[in-house]
């Protein structure tokens, strides 16, 4: 394939699932300047190794790359067990008829699942990003994290429990 051609077949299959792979990478990494650099080291491993994508979805071909860079990325900055706090603005999704009051509980409730998806072990938090969050189907998810599909449903089982049980328990405290 030529250059040229390559550029414009990755432009095509790969750059439309930017969002997703920033996504990934910033529940990832907590932080908004290592999401970034994981998605750009992410990229340049994708267009180099693009030759070699054989077709399916581009977007779990991509988002198995940004995991995998991410993990080889905290190895080497040796993370101690990935526990830096997330510094994103969070933002509320907003409807022309939501009054102020129902945007302000909705971004407080967004605020306070966020945060508590935040600071779940990293195994159920990256399988609930990108079911939840991305849509990825279980065997995309299995594919990307490269364990079983029976492992993918108990992480989301699991992840599901604990985020519930520490919402719930949070929301008791501020009763």
């Amino acid at each position: 394939m030529e250059e040229h051609e390559k550029l414009s077949h990755f432009e095509q299959a790969i750059l439309p699932h930017m969002d997703a792979a920033y996504n990934l990478a910033r529940w990832l990494a907590r932080n908004e300047q290592d999401a970034q650099d994981v998605v750009q080291e992410s990229y340049l491993r994708a267009f180099r190794f693009f030759g070699g994508y054989r077709g399916g979805s581009s977007r779990a071909w991509l988002l198995k790359i940004v995991r995998n860079t991410f993990y080889t990325w905290a190895q080497q900055n040796r993370m101690q067990q990935l526990s830096q706090p997330f510094d994103e603005q969070l933002h509320a999704v907003e409807s022309d008829d939501a009054s102020p009051d129902t945007v302000l509980v909705k971004k407080a409730d967004s605020q306070l699942v966020r945060r508590v998806l935040e600071e779940l072990p990293i195994e159920f938090r990256e399988t609930l990003v990108m079911r939840e969050l991305e849509g990825m189907s279980y065997k995309e998810i299995a594919d990307i994290a490269d364990i079983p599909l029976g492992t993918v449903m108990s992480r989301l089982a699991r992840g599901r429990k604990e985020l519930q049980k520490r919402l719930t328990e949070l929301m008791e405290k501020e009763t």
